[in-house]
């Protein structure tokens, strides 16, 4: 099988400080992380990657680590044309005034979406959470930008939590949902029916198969076809630092063979979504 042309909706640029994850000595996993704009445009023409959207890297429990990137992202986009770059957001009120910042930027060029992640803190059900949700949904809605929601197993990242999110905001604001819901119980939860139900319904809902357990995209490729909706809400993505290029495109390009499967999760969703 020839490798489908592809652009990568999901990728980090920027490098972690060491931290103590669980109580732990400092470490600094995320090895092959980004530092500078040229590495970027380096790695992407080894990769032989189109298009990227590109987000601050995240993980270590310090909001302002995030938002200290957002600079680096949108000088990414601004750099290369083949750049796009999302802002970092944070859900929690105390990060306010940092998300004023963010927010100015918003309607810079090159800025395509919006990021956010509950894994430093906050839910999608904390009331302390609702104002700067309902700013930052409102806002992606107003300029038409996409927010990216980070989901994984359980606790507030865990997709039927997310979905709050998806039923408030999904009429009038386009949502990437990353990791395919995330896990075991995300993919099943997901797959076996939020996401097409959701699409019924309206929602401007998407999802990349970034850190997807290997049956996953063959049972997401098999159900689209099952239920005849979903084709254009599924992007290919690396989520590097965190995921490979390799191993994602390799799974992904499994799933969906060789035909307008493959064409629309490796190119054309994208050019849909973040533009051309």
């Amino acid at each position: 099988m020839t490798r489908t042309a592809h652009r990568d909706a999901h990728r980090h640029i920027g490098r972690l400080p060491a931290y103590g994850f669980y109580g732990g000595p400092p470490i600094s996993p995320d090895t092959t992380a980004l530092e500078t704009v040229a590495e970027l445009v380096a790695t992407l023409d080894a990769e032989g990657t189109e298009r990227a959207l590109v987000l601050p890297n995240y993980g270590v429990p310090d909001p302002a680590v995030a938002f200290g990137l957002n600079h680096l992202a949108l000088e990414a986009a601004q750099r290369d044309d083949r750049v796009r770059c999302g802002l970092w957001v944070s859900p929690q009120q105390s990060d306010a005034a940092r998300n004023d910042e963010a927010l100015a930027l918003a309607s810079e060029d090159g800025v395509v979406a919006l990021k956010t992640s509950f894994l430093l803190g906050g839910a999608p059900d904390d009331p302390g959470c609702a104002e700067q949700l309902e700013r930052m949904f409102t806002t992606a809605a107003e300029l038409d930008l996409v927010v990216h929601v980070h989901t994984s197993p359980g606790a507030a990242s865990d997709v039927e939590r997310i979905g709050r999110l998806v039923e408030t905001y999904g009429d009038a604001t386009k949502i990437h949902l990353v990791h395919l819901g995330g896990g075991m119980s995300g993919h099943l939860k997901l797959v076996g029916g939020l996401f097409f139900d959701w699409i019924e319904a309206g929602k401007q809902v998407y999802t990349d198969t970034s850190w997807a357990i290997g049956f996953a995209p063959a049972w997401l490729a098999q159900e689209i076809e099952r239920r005849g909706v979903g084709h254009d809400r599924v992007l290919f993505a690396t989520d590097a630092p965190w995921g490979d290029f390799a191993g994602e495109h390799a799974r992904l390009a499994a799933a969906a063979g060789d035909g307008a499967l493959a064409e629309a999760f490796f190119h054309a969703n994208f050019d849909a979504l973040y533009g051309t």
